[in-house]
């Protein structure tokens, strides 16, 4: 494997690392704040960072008029779409539940990369995506096989992972027109604007009367300079690099992050059932990448066997 490649698959585990933590850092900002100005708060904290960066850098990119249709878009599948299942969702099920639900994203991905994009389908996808999905149902359901989760939230969250799979889709008609940082900010601050007139009318008079701590103001940069930029940033990066069905399998690695960091931040427990289904689905992450590695193992010797008939 190329240097190159293993970045691409690092920057994929990185960004599920961020997504997957913050489901336990909202846990920790909803104590104080109401859902809404969680969302809005992030998005306007990472836009403005990212301006800075993009000023410093001088990296900022103009977008083209023909291409703003798909920002807006972009932005309404995700933040906006999004954040209001994931965020509402969370309040009525376990970080852990939460993250194990968005973590179906790669079940529907395939068809919408097929249908869509034409991106195609392999055996080893579609195995990965089985043992996966028997990992996560394993981790949904408590010893004694009942389950414990609010079918609102659930809906709620169901929300969140079809805006998911529209943003993965929409997200190829511009990855390669811009960088990563220039679509994450204007993605941001349009999501922002939509935000604006939700958060002034349901939770402007709350918000004002919170007292921020440092749990909180901690919390809530890493939700927004972690999980709303770099998580982005990254993903961006391994779509371009994997495309959308095998960079969306490494969502299956979001609930094995949200339980280990729920276990020793939040506290909560884990059974023998929540193992074997983490432990299914770091399998089925595996197979879904095995057809890709082997085919560049495949390419790398077939390199040195021509770089060895020229010598």
């Amino acid at each position: 494997m190329s240097f190159q490649t293993f970045k691409v698959y690092l920057f994929a585990v990185l960004s599920m690392l961020f997504w997957g933590l913050s489901f336990v850092w909202f846990k920790i900002v909803v104590k104080w704040y109401e859902p809404l100005t969680i969302i809005f708060l992030r998005l306007i904290i990472s836009g403005s960072l990212m301006m800075v960066f993009m000023l410093l850098t001088r990296s900022w990119q103009t977008i083209k008029r023909k291409h703003l249709k798909y920002f807006l878009l972009l932005a309404f599948s995700q933040p906006f779409c999004y954040f209001l299942g994931e965020s509402f969702g969370l309040k009525l099920v376990s970080s852990t539940i939460a993250s194990v639900i968005i973590a179906t994203i790669p079940l529907f991905s395939p068809f919408a990369g097929y249908f869509l994009v034409r991106e195609k389908v392999t055996l080893p996808v579609v195995f990965g995506i089985v043992f996966s999905f028997f990992g996560i149902i394993l981790m949904l359901i408590n010893p004694d096989f009942s389950l414990n989760a609010s079918p609102k939230g659930v809906l709620l969250l169901f929300l969140a992972v079809f805006a998911a799979v529209a943003y993965s889709v929409i997200i190829r008609k511009i990855s390669h027109e811009y960088n990563p940082v220039t679509i994450i900010t204007h993605q941001n601050l349009i999501g922002a604007v939509y935000f604006l007139p939700l958060f002034l009318v349901f939770d402007f008079q709350h918000f004002i009367t919170v007292t921020p701590t440092r749990e909180l103001i901690m919390a809530l940069l890493q939700l927004s300079v972690f999980a709303s930029t770099l998580a982005y940033v990254f993903y961006i990066i391994a779509i371009k690099g994997i495309g959308v069905i095998k960079a969306n399998v490494f969502a299956n690695l979001i609930p094995v992050f949200t339980g280990f960091f729920s276990f020793l931040i939040l506290g909560e427990t884990f059974t023998v059932l929540k193992i074997a289904g983490m432990l299914l689905v770091l399998f089925g992450v595996v197979v879904s990448q095995s057809g890709r590695l082997a085919q560049l193992m495949l390419r790398n010797k077939q390199s040195r066997i021509l770089m060895n008939r020229v010598k």
